[in-house]
């Protein structure tokens, strides 16, 4: 994979850790996940006017993508009442790319090079060291962590065929951005009551308006990115994700790690290492 694709989908992947960071320190994890979502609408709309609409082969794609981000934001806030982070996101981001990889040759005809399969594969496992930390974590979180993987695999599918086909990436991705929000928030009114929304909407806009910029701009590289590289080692690269959390944990949120922490964050950075030489 180029040098250059490599540095932005890393950029991308702390943009998405910071994200998560903004949810995990907010006092509603799902409507803050609502918010972000809105966030990131919000910022794509000055932007449509200026980039040509997809092709019209990508907008059942983009209907698509809708459906499967109210559902993947909606398992992440009941794997996240159910269980600890530290033991659903890597569960969640650690196997999604394993299914893609195992997955995209029969559905998108794409060859891995041996240095591409090692490092996907090596950073999955990276990822995936950090559920031993907590791994005493009850079934019920896991199954919805697990659950969401899938979902996960599903979109990055659907999302990397759109963007190819569409056209022009930026643009799938700003126009597939603005129709998660209004499922979410309608499903937040009926669930919680329009004031309730509307006060935590008040007090709380500026953490959806910065996590939703940060949001559409981190999928948009990866998307982009799909489109130069394969799927599945875009969307392993990506996971580095937790990498930029484990740092943010420690530093900014003055977290204690454990030395699978550590450990996973070698692994990965590794796998990062081999991609790039692969």
């Amino acid at each position: 994979m180029p040098f250059d694709i490599i540095l932005l989908v890393l950029f991308g992947a702390l943009l998405h850790a910071t994200w998560n960071a903004m949810i995990k320190a907010g006092t509603d994890k799902s409507l803050d996940a609502s918010l972000i979502s809105a966030g990131g609408a919000v910022t794509a709309l000055p932007f449509l006017a200026l980039l040509p609409l997809p092709a019209p082969t990508a907008w059942p794609f983009i209907g698509a993508s809708a459906i499967l981000q109210f559902v993947y934001f909606q398992l992440v806030a009941g794997a996240y009442r159910a269980g600890d982070i530290g033991l659903v996101y890597p569960l969640m981001r650690g196997c999604a790319p394993l299914l893609i990889a195992a997955t995209s040759g029969f559905i998108l005809n794409e060859t891995l090079s041996t240095g591409a399969l090692v490092g996907t594969m090596t950073i999955c496992t990276g990822i995936l060291t950090l559920a031993f930390e907590a791994r005493k974590g009850n079934g019920h979180a896991i199954m919805l962590a697990l659950a969401n993987a899938c979902v996960i695999a599903t979109y990055t599918y659907v999302d990397g065929i759109g963007a190819r086909t569409s056209g022009n990436a930026i643009s799938y991705t700003l126009w597939m951005s603005l129709l998660p929000p209004v499922l979410l928030f309608t499903w937040a009114i009926s669930r919680r009551g329009l004031f309730a929304v509307a006060v935590h909407v008040r007090y709380n806009w500026w953490r959806g308006l910065i996590g939703g910029a940060g949001s559409i701009a981190s999928y948009g590289l990866a998307l982009w990115a799909m489109t130069k590289a394969p799927v599945a080692t875009v969307a392993a690269l990506r996971e580095t994700s937790i990498l930029f959390a484990l740092i943010i944990s420690v530093v900014v949120l003055k977290e204690k790690a454990s030395p699978w922490r550590y450990l996973a964050g070698v692994i990965i950075a590794l796998g990062g290492l081999i991609l790039k030489l692969g």
